[in-house]
Parts: C-alpha cells; structure tokens; sequence
C-alpha cells in the first residue's frame, strides 16, 4: 500500500497511467476524422513555413511539439550536470548504451523485421509519399535514395517503399533516449533521482550533437538520405528551442517566486501539457493513415515487434553492464531505463518535419508511444524483483 500511494503521489499521474488508452482513443478518433473531414489535416498541415514553394515546418504540428518538449525542459536543473563526475561510470554506461549501441541494435532489428521477415506482409510493392527532402529541388523523375521524385496533387515529393519509411521512423526513435518520461520510471524502479537528472541533463546536451549527426548516417545508410541542414534545423527547433526557453523560465521563475512555488505550483500545472499536446498531434497523423490501418490492421503490430525486441534487448544490454561493473541498484536501474525509453516527442517532431504528418515514418514514431507505457512498467517490475543481484544496495531498496 505504502508503495502504492507513494506511486499515486510522485510516479504515474493520471495521464501517464492510462497513455497506452489515450493513444488507442486517438488512433480511433484519428481514423474517423481522415473520413469524416479528410480535408481538415490537410488544411492545417497546409499552414506551414515555406522554404520557396516547399512546407518546411508545419506550424500547428510545431506548436503542438513545442508544448510536448518544453514541460519536460523547464524540470531539468542544469547545474546539477557538475556533479557528473561523482557518479562517473553510471553517466559513461548510459552514454555508451544510448550513443555507440542503442542506434545501430535499432537499425539492425528495423532492418531485419521490415526488411525481410515482414517484407512480403507490409507489400512489396507498398509504397509511400513523403516529403522533398529539405533544401533540394530536384527534377521529376529523379532517383534519390530508394525513391523517385515524383507529382501527387500538383506537389513534388519522393515516392519510398513504405516499409522504408517504417524503417526511417524506427531509425529516428532509436537514436532519441529518453529525456522525460525516464524520470517516473527511474523513480517507480526506486532509482536515483539525483542521478538521473544528471543523466537527463547531460543526454539533452548530447542530442544536440549527436542526433544529427547518426540520424543522417543511419538515414542514409537505410537508403533514405537527409541533408544535414534539415536535421539540424529540427533539432533546432524541438529540442534547441525549449530546451533554452526551459532554462530562461526555470531560473526566472525561481528567482521570482521561489523553488518551492517552482515545484509545487508551476509544474503541477504543466503536467498534463505534454500529453494533451501529444494526444492532439496523433490525432492529426492519424487522420491521415486511416486508410493504411483500416486496409492492413496488422501494421501497428509489424512495426511494434522490432520496437519491443530493441526496448527490451537495450534493457538487459544496459543493466547486465550495470551489474558487470558493479553499480548500485540506484544508480543501475536508471541507467538501464534511460537506453530502453524513448524519446518519442522528438522523434515524431523530426519524422513529421523529414518526412510529412502523412509518411510512414511519422506513423512508426507514433508506435513508439503506444508499447512505451505498458512495456516500461514491465521494465520496472522486472528491476524491482532483480534489486538482490546488487546486495550491497538491498537494504536501500
């Protein structure tokens, strides 16, 4: 009991318990607008900043993961980044996990299921429309990667085969760890706060270099080029941006009102933005994947197999590290938690600006958030029963 209300107290909110429903109700909710006012996502995905006569960044969908990101930036103490060095080999391990492994397990799984075990089940010759990639104008009929410029309503994008573009959105999630919802999960593991916001910290500060940098090697590597302008300019905007305005209002606000007003007001209010806002943007992309659903309902599960092998696979990669090098529970179950979550708000804000609100890319993020909740909890469990293969911290736990 005890453990349950301290749950109900500081872990799972209302939201974040029943996410994996909310998800479901906005799938359905999605699918019923793509065929009740199919013109509606278009229109607002039409409101968008252009670049010549090509949409760039969309700017309901912007607004929408501004707010999904910001609540999670403004929570993240910065100065606590100094301390690091206390806890040296838990902040390397999820470093290694999350940068040198964690993209290229995903890329390998990805491959494999779409590529060749679920090849003939997604359609050979399925295919996709997703966005010209940003800065080039290329003439029709061009080859580009593994697609063809080609015209769809008097717009030029590039036709992929779809299970490509699946393989593009599970690319884009595996090179985001988590930077938000890893702080309840390292919490109901009974981890260390403290560190995990270090290691919080630190990962958004590396997502700004390295994001980029293996999402363009590994996009083009899946034959999927993106030029590096169009990656850095998203990650720019969904995680450069509310990560500053997070800084600037945190310490505004604490010098203002106090860190107590801070933690017990503030942030109360912002709990439930993130998931509204996210709640909105999948409704949005699913009003315009009805079709795709309803013609082939096993798609959600043929993406979410590769996603649930690699959260799992990345765990126990991650903790059975930890116990080789003889970290403490607290300090181990987090940073096995950090490497397994995802950070699906910035993966479905890239894969909507790279791709469109309409590819298989942005719908394969999407999935991501589906297994996130019910998989993690599955996770914690698992961490609670395995405290004992760390002996010198069962007491603490």
């Amino acid at each position: 009991m005890e453990t349950e209300r301290t749950e109900e107290a500081r872990g799972l909110g209302f939201f974040e318990t029943y996410l994996y429903i909310w998800v479901i109700l906005c799938i359905a909710a999605g699918i019923v607008l793509g065929k009740v006012a199919p013109g509606f996502a278009n229109y607002l995905d039409g409101l968008a900043i252009y670049v010549g006569e090509a949409p760039v960044v969309s700017i309901p969908i912007a607004l929408c993961l501004f707010f999904m990101m910001y609540p999670i930036m403004v929570k993240i103490d910065f100065a606590e980044v100094i301390k690091a060095g206390k806890s040296g080999k838990p902040v390397l391990l999820t470093l290694f996990v999350n940068w040198a492994v964690k993209p290229f397990t995903m890329y390998a799984i990805a491959l494999f299921f779409l590529g060749t075990a679920f090849y003939g089940l997604i359609g050979p010759e399925a295919v996709d429309h997703v966005k010209m990639p940003f800065g080039l104008d290329l003439p029709v009929g061009t080859a580009y990667g593994a697609g063809k410029v080609i015209i769809v309503g008097g717009v030029k994008v590039l036709e992929v085969p779809l299970w490509r573009s699946y393989l593009a959105g599970c690319i884009l999630l595996g090179i985001a760890p988590c930077t938000a919802m890893v702080l309840v999960w390292g919490f109901l593991a009974r981890g260390n706060d403290g560190l995990t916001l270090v290691m919080v910290a630190i990962n958004s500060l590396t997502m700004l270099v390295l994001y980029g940098v293996l999402g363009g090697f590994l996009l083009g590597v899946g034959r999927l080029p993106v030029p590096w302008q169009a990656l850095v300019l998203s990650i720019g905007i969904y995680v450069a941006l509310p990560l500053v305005a997070g800084y600037i209002s945190r310490k505004t606000i604490i010098n203002t009102k106090g860190e107590a007003w801070f933690k017990e007001k503030f942030l109360h209010l912002l709990t439930p933005i993130t998931i509204i806002a996210l709640l909105i943007t999948l409704i949005l992309l699913f009003s315009f994947k009805g079709d795709v659903i309803i013609s082939n309902p096993l798609t959600i599960l043929w993406i979410a197999i590769p996603l649930f092998i690699q959260t799992n696979l990345i765990y126990w990669f991650g903790y059975g590290l930890a116990r080789w090098l003889k970290l403490r529970y607290r300090d181990a179950a987090p940073a096995a938690m950090i490497g397994a979550s995802n950070h699906f708000e910035v993966a479905i804000a890239t894969a909507t600006m790279l791709f469109g609100l309409s590819s298989g890319a942005a719908l394969a993020t999407v999935v991501g958030v589906l297994i996130e909740v019910p998989v993690m909890l599955m996770l914690v469990k698992i961490s609670l029963k395995t405290a004992h293969w760390f002996p010198h911290e069962a007491k603490e736990v």
